[in-house]
């Protein structure tokens, strides 16, 4: 077996940034060879990258980024299984790429994305499958948009890493655009105005609130179209609690926030939000077991 000296190592994993003894072992499976050692450091890296696809990944970071002409802002998110390994500066790095490729190459869906270059001969998801080899939990980027405007104005918010928005309006400036984007994040609306709530959901929520009102006066029934009246008003608020335009503002919620894009000559042509995690169940298990699963490398 050859002699690996420490310098070797050392140059192994500043290459690799993996662990001494992992470096060690495989200089000696290359006999000295460092390329070779990478290649195989490469390949068990990657086999271990999809032993643990399957696992959960509900915790990471949204990252914006928007165009230096301002004609454009890419929003991703991209998942790892801790919040301790999100704010690795490793990771911090790789969610920052992605969303650079994102604005700079506009894929069309993430396929396309994974299949970019990202650095040097490597594209985004072997650069995604050996970071999950280094930090040994799954990572993955679950979905991204970009939004790019030639006529209107776009406004980007962030929050906490956690929340990320963007806003499109024609007309007014960008303080209104980052402060409509503000609202958005805080607020949550699904839709811009109530002709985009589909008819299926209307129809649903419409059928819900009629079996609540029949329940709330099983004991002094009340006429059908009394019944109807409450349905209806319930139907309203519902509506206006999921519509943009019909929300209260956040920084003046005497007022919604159609009228505050009227006072500035504004309009609202669309948004996207996402949140973290959002739609991601998340395992609850035993946190002691999920630990030690890490520490043997599982």
């Amino acid at each position: 077996m050859a002699q690996i000296s420490a310098t070797l190592v050392k140059q192994l994993r500043e290459r690799t940034g993996s662990g001494m003894m992992e470096c060690k072992k495989a200089l000696q499976e290359s006999g000295g060879d460092i390329e070779a050692a990478v290649e195989l450091m490469r390949k068990a890296g990657l086999a271990k990258a999809d032993k643990k696809a399957g696992r959960i990944a509900a915790e990471g970071a949204i990252v914006l980024r928007t165009a230096t002409d301002g004609k454009a802002i890419a929003l991703v998110e991209v998942n790892s299984e801790t919040d301790f390994v999100a704010k690795g500066e490793d990771f911090q790095r790789f969610a920052g790429q992605v969303a650079e490729r994102v604005l700079e190459a506009d894929p069309k869906d993430l396929d396309a994305l994974l299949a970019l270059p990202l650095e040097r001969d490597k594209s985004v998801d072997q650069v995604r499958r050996e970071l999950v080899a280094k930090v040994g939990e799954n990572i993955n980027i679950r979905r991204f948009a970009r939004v790019g405007s030639a006529t209107g104005l776009l406004g980007g918010y962030l929050h906490g890493g956690r929340i990320g928005v963007v806003v499109e309006l024609a007309g007014g400036k960008p303080e209104l655009a980052r402060d409509i984007a503000m609202h958005v994040a805080a607020s949550k609306p699904l839709y811009v105005s109530a002709d985009q709530v589909p008819a299926e959901l209307l129809a649903k929520e419409r059928e819900i609130y009629a079996a609540q009102a029949e329940m709330e006066d099983k004991d002094k029934p009340k006429p059908a179209h009394i019944i109807e009246k409450k349905v209806d008003g319930r139907l309203r608020k519902f509506i206006e609690e999921i519509t943009l335009l019909s929300q209260p503002f956040v920084k003046d919620d005497k007022q919604p926030v159609e009228q505050i894009l009227k006072r500035a000559n504004a309009r609202m042509l669309g948004f996207q939000r996402f949140e973290l995690g959002e739609g991601i169940e998340k395992k609850s298990g035993d946190f002691v077991a999920e630990v030690m699963s890490q520490v043997r490398g599982d």
